[in-house]
């Protein structure tokens, strides 16, 4: 039996191992990405991190069990204001993360270069589109108002009275 023929026989069943193996490896890999995931929030889940929850309200967590996620968790959404919620409700911890001074060294050369390409004439600034809006309004036409145009009117009607007609 040569090569051609056995893929010919077998090559479909082959490929479908292929395929099975794969689709069990990447679920793997998923499962444990998500374990990870909830590992790292329930570390950061602690009495006093300020959380989003599946409803979109913000809360300070005031009691947690992360052993027991059964048990309800004690979130204040306004001083003295207090409700249990499932422990898996909590959808995040919002971090207030320090910055750290690598990252603070980096924004600021970050707007150096912003700087510098504003004054270059590369980048424009928000100040700049104010002071050309402003400019644009000051050369566009004028608009009366209501009031600008009955008085208008009122007044061609007048100085058509006055005139004798020939």
């Amino acid at each position: 039996m040569n090569f051609s023929t056995f893929f010919q026989q077998y090559g479909l069943i082959i490929l479908l191992v292929i395929l099975l193996l794969f689709m069990f490896w990447s679920s793997r890999r998923r499962m444990a990405k998500q374990k990870l995931e909830q590992e790292a929030k329930a570390r950061q889940t602690v009495p006093g991190a300020e959380v989003l929850m599946q409803g979109g309200l913000y809360g300070t967590i005031v009691a947690y069990d992360p052993d027991n996620l059964d048990q309800p968790a004690l979130v204040e959404i306004a001083p003295g204001v207090q409700i249990k919620v499932h422990s898996q409700a909590i959808l995040r911890v919002v971090s207030n993360e320090n910055v750290t001074e690598d990252e603070f060294i980096e924004a600021e050369v970050d707007q150096a270069e912003y700087q510098a390409d504003v004054a270059s004439g590369w980048e424009r600034s928000v100040s700049d589109d104010a002071q050309r809006a402003a400019e644009r309004a000051e050369k566009a036409p004028h608009i009366e108002t209501a009031e600008e145009t009955a008085k208008r009117l009122q007044d061609e009607t007048d100085g058509k009275k006055d005139k004798p007609e020939a």
